[in-house]
């Protein structure tokens, strides 16, 4: 049957399916992550008024006062008198609080108090307040440090913003203490100097992103420590400290590093603390200490979701105002990171930030007298109260029609209702506030009523509910727009399914046209066949489970080890049926297999795996049954390897039984992975053929890189206390260059260097025919795949080495786990060729990647992105290196299961060729490329504009921040790992193909157009015959 989609209208209606995708995503990740509303300008004189519906007309005159006119102006309207005039705010990058304080109402552990002996002398006499200060997701450190001068809460996507920290333009504490005339220095992270360049009198920034870096990054802070203290040109001092948080990265919590670390930081902490009590002792300055770290980190010692440990950061106040003597330390005082804000601005006098979200906290201001803390307390309802208006379009409180609702607010209750309720808490609090000053003017007393206390609660009542309906108040989402996204991917998607759908018709007539035995795909459809779809489905409707989206690894063994147990029940019932089929030889004694031609058999001669597969059928299916095998036990050990996820994490599994043998255990594993890759890389190289001297150079270059990984291997001490080798990254640098540049040649080169025709001997012409000799095409095609085959296995054996390299140390077992599963996978497809339908190893292979992404103990949590191996082999810092490298590490798995496509599409059994009807190169083409290229593309469309249906239902949704959202950016960098994918195989193959037609173009222009009837006519009487 001829069909109208040709080669070409395949590829453009493909390329505007994917470009119809992209259209589709990128408009929805606009409308649905959009950056959170902000109200413009600072906050000023205006904040110490109560909020009305008239815009304040004094701004600009504002703006024109001098920073000394300010600061008095402030002191003035405020009516409370700065507490202190200093601050250290001193940042432990990824501290959790509960090294501190405990978890749970208990104290930390035996090891952290020796740790930090002189933090805990000061919790435990009362001369600190400390909180578990929980941060908001995502906790990576920009957004977070955002949130603590701001108060506010930013975007989603700030995390990816992360890595490329722009100047902050919204009002936060640093640009008030800036206008007042305070004189800033920082020494530490650079965030702060990207966040704020223009505001700092003294700066001294290191980079956050060298994580092997443990030593010098911190003391490039610490040396700065007394001559900062002998100055007296500072009010305000940053100092960020980032070794405990890259000691997380590299060895976990339970790192031997850990304790070293927190006994520095402790020991900083005395320093200062010492410094500031003699400071206070000699003249009438008052300097307030602030500890706090940005965010906690999870076991494995990374960060960026929404789990407790995580968001679990500290804030420790210490100062001669926080002193309280019925004080216990490890009492759980819970507060949020953005509370930090609105405090510090109270307590040095300056406007509480406008888009700030937080409470004060009021154990801060015990040393207040009555009047000045429930001022402070009405400066906060009045800052949130317009911000409030400003969400809340017609909001008038204070009127007496606001109705009493004893019910709590919810975040997802009508506007009217919010608007009703809020205001009812703010009128009470106003009336319990104005009861208390009327009794403060008169001489009534009352012993049954506490007035004051009475109007604290009332304040607090308004400040957390009002505080809590702006951090979790969804953004108005344009839904049309959306909605055009969504259909725009629908689209997309309908498309790549005609295509497939259309690509399965032409190739099912092509093979039909050769081989009469080949079944109906359309009558009968094997359990294997049906599982995939079944895979599909139960993946799509699994993502609408927040806990199956937290869990997702388990979903992916179950479902690819299921499938591969169909394929061993497959081979066993093959194995006890004896075949009906007669096997037949050909002349030269080689093998047909059953429903396959001579011509087969000729296109089997002379290739790399004949020796993979038996002459026998028995042998044929041992070797598949062995294949599978090898398959379902390298899944089972994957499973084990990691516990991911979030809910069964803490369970034992096989990376902390080696953690816990040792690094030595672990190098061992290393090296013996290496080994391993070698050896099958090497023996996959040479069942070449056609073994000439650059398949040597290849096979060289492959020893050279592997010489190199294991050199890094040895020289990289990453639990030692030590400033970052300089040689290891030297070698990395030298791997990189070396392994491209192999993986560039090979491709490059392959094509021009094997010859046109492997069986030389063969190629004649068959003059009285009057025809080309089919022997020569048969030779042609066997050039291509050897070809393939050679640029296949460079990709994947480099890949691996690469893994091997930048991948945490624990998980070189499973790299090369999944390059077995991935290797006998092929073995077992080109065993029997006919077996299964090539759409569905396509598939095999395809989910052997997804599972593999999760042996590698990668979850839907940002917290499990490997951030440590993204600067291996970096020596400056580079925001887009570390983030391709980043990228590599995280999607090892799927990238190396489409690199094996480039090997896998050599195995495929292309004998219709020689007998189609339609000699078209095209059907080499569809049947090389296409389903290996369009599958993916159509497997990951169909989970993307699914997720994103879901994604929009599941808006309001409680988790859509911490669970639903983190995977819709895996999606999404999925879909570009595919688009990579499908790129590299299809460009392999085209360019492979046209070398290939340019090098023989003149043999062809010797067979006329008009021979080549004759060609096709021999072909099919020879089909006949068979």
């Amino acid at each position: 049957m001829s069909s109208s989609l040709t080669c070409t209208r395949l590829t453009i209606w493909a390329f505007a399916a994917v470009l119809l995708q992209i259209a589709g995503l990128s408009l929805f990740l606009i409308g649905f992550f959009p950056v959170k509303p902000t109200l413009p300008g600072f906050s000023g004189p205006e904040s110490y008024r109560m909020p009305t519906s008239d815009p304040v007309s004094d701004a600009e005159e504002v703006e024109e006062l001098p920073p000394d006119r300010l600061r008095s102006l402030y002191r003035e309207v405020s009516k409370i008198p700065p507490v202190y005039d200093r601050l250290i705010l001193m940042v432990i990058d990824g501290l959790p609080a509960e090294f501190v304080l405990g978890r749970g109402n208990k104290p930390p552990t035996k090891n952290m108090m020796e740790a930090m002996p002189y933090t805990h002398s000061l919790l435990s006499s009362g001369k600190a307040a400390a909180y578990h200060a929980k941060a908001a997701p995502p906790t990576v450190t920009m957004p977070r440090l955002k949130a603590m001068v701001s108060g506010a809460i930013g975007g989603f996507l700030d995390v990816a913003f992360n890595f490329n920290t722009q100047a902050m333009l919204e009002d936060n504490l640093l640009e008030q203490f800036y206008r007042i005339g305070w004189k800033l220095v920082i020494h530490g992270d650079e965030t702060w100097i990207k966040l704020f360049p223009r505001l700092f009198h003294r700066q001294d920034g290191v980079s956050s992103f060298y994580v092997k870096d443990t030593v010098e990054v911190d003391f490039n802070v610490s040396r700065h420590l007394e001559a900062e203290f002998a100055s007296t040109d500072w009010n305000f001092l940053i100092l960020h400290y980032l070794g405990l948080d890259h000691v997380g990265h590299i060895g976990g919590r339970q790192s031997i590093l850990m304790a070293p670390k927190l006994k520095e930081m402790d020991d900083v902490i005395k320093r200062i603390h010492m410094n500031s009590i003699l400071d206070q002792e000699n003249s009438d300055s008052h300097t307030l200490l602030v500890v706090v770290s940005d965010h906690g980190m999870t076991d494995g010692g990374n960060h960026g979701g929404s789990s407790y440990e995580e968001t679990d950061s500290l804030a420790l106040f210490i100062g001669h105002g926080v002193e309280e003597s019925n004080y216990s330390p490890y009492d759980h005082n819970e507060a949020f990171q953005v509370d930090i804000a609105p405090t510090l601005a109270l307590l040095f006098g300056v406007p509480i930030p406008k888009n700030n979200i937080g409470v004060l906290l009021t154990k801060l201001f015990d040393s207040l007298t009555d009047d000045q803390r429930l001022r402070s307390l009405e400066l906060n309802s009045w800052q949130l109260l317009r911000l409030l208006k400003a969400h809340l379009p017609g909001l008038h409180c204070g009127e007496s029609s606001c109705y009493s609702c004893e019910k709590g607010l919810e975040t997802n209750v009508p506007t009217s209702e919010a608007k009703q309720r809020l205001c009812y808490l703010f009128s009470k609090a106003i009336s319990a506030h104005n009861s208390w000053q009327f009794r403060q003017h008169s001489d009534f007393i009352s012993a049954d009523i506490n007035y004051f206390q009475v109007a604290a609660e009332s304040y607090n009542d308004f400040l957390r509910n009002a505080s809590e309906w702006l951090s979790h108040r969804a953004t108005d989402k344009p839904v049309n727009v959306l909605m055009s996204a969504i259909i725009m991917m629908l689209v997309s998607s309908v498309l790549l399914m005609g295509i497939v759908f259309c690509l399965f018709r032409r190739v099912h007539f092509a093979q039909v046209g050769c081989c009469s035995q080949l079944e109906d795909p359309y009558k009968i459809l094997h359990l294997d066949e049906v599982f995939v779809f079944i895979v599909i489905f139960l993946h799509v409707l699994s993502l609408g489970a927040s806990s199956l989206v937290e869990e997702e690894q388990y979903t992916w063994h179950f479902l690819t080890s299921t499938l591969y147990l169909i394929f061993l029940s497959r081979t066993i019932e093959s194995l006890l049926k004896r075949p009906n089929s007669v096997t037949l030889q050909n002349k030269d004694d080689k093998t047909v297999l059953p429903h396959s031609s001579p011509t087969d058999a000729r296109n089997n001669s002379g290739h790399k795996f004949t020796k993979f597969r038996p002459s026998k059928i028995n042998n044929h299916g041992t070797c598949r049954l062995f294949s599978v095998v090898v398959v379902l036990i390298c899944g089972r050990l994957l499973r084990g390897w990691h516990q991911g996820g979030v809910n069964w994490i803490y369970l034992p599994d096989i990376s902390k039984l080696l953690v816990h043998a040792g690094t030595s255990t672990i190098k061992v594993c290393q090296i013996l992975s290496l080994f391993a890759i070698i050896i099958l890389g090497s023996h996959a190289i040479f069942k070449l053929k056609s073994t000439t001297n650059f398949v040597y150079g290849v096979w060289s270059s492959l020893l050279l890189s592997a010489f190199l990984v294991m050199l890094h291997t040895m020289e990289n001490h990453i639990y030692d206390l030590e400033p970052m080798n300089l040689s290891t990254t030297s070698i990395a640098q030298v791997f990189y260059v070396v392994a491209s540049t192999s993986a560039v040649l090979t491709f490059l080169a392959s094509p021009w260097i094997f010859p046109v025709y492997s069986m030389e001997k063969q190629m004649v012409y068959q003059v009285r025919s009057n025809s080309c000799s089919t022997k020569q095409r048969d030779s042609f095609l066997l050039s291509i795949r050897e070809t393939t085959y050679l640029i296949g296995t460079t990709y994947t054996a480099f890949w691996c080495l690469l893994q091997l390299l930048i991948q945490q140390p624990i998980n070189a077992i499973p790299i090369l786990l999944i390059y077995l599963q991935i290797l006998f996978s092929i073995i077992y497809f080109s065993a029997d060729r006919s077996f299964h339908r090539q759409w569905v190893e396509v598939a095999a292979i395809y989910f052997l990647g997804l599972a593999g992404h999760f042996g590698l103990g990668n979850t839907n949590s940002l917290a499990t992105i490997d951030v440590a191996g993204a600067f291996i082999g970096i020596s400056s810092h580079s925001a887009v290196l570390s983030g391709i490298l980043m990228f590599v590490i995280t999607y090892a798995s799927p990238s190396l299961s489409y690199l094996s496509m480039v090997m896998y599409i050599d195995m495929k059994d292309i004998t219709f060729i020689s007998s189609t009807h339609e000699y078209e190169w095209s059907i080499f083409l569809e049947k090389m490329i296409a389903l290996p290229c369009l599958l993916p593309l159509l497997f990951n469309s169909l989970v993307l504009t699914s997720f994103t249906i879901i994604l929009l239902l599941m808006r309001n949704h409680l988790f859509v921040w911490s669970v639903f959202s983190p995977k819709y950016l895996y999606v999404c960098a999925a879909t570009v790992c595919v688009y990579i994918g499908v790129f590299i195989v299809a460009a392999t193959g085209l360019y492979t193909y046209s070398v290939f037609c340019f090098r023989t173009r003149n043999p062809q222009e010797k067979c006329p157009q008009v021979l080549r009837d004759n060609v096709i006519s021999h072909s099919q009487t020879n089909v006949i015959s068979q």
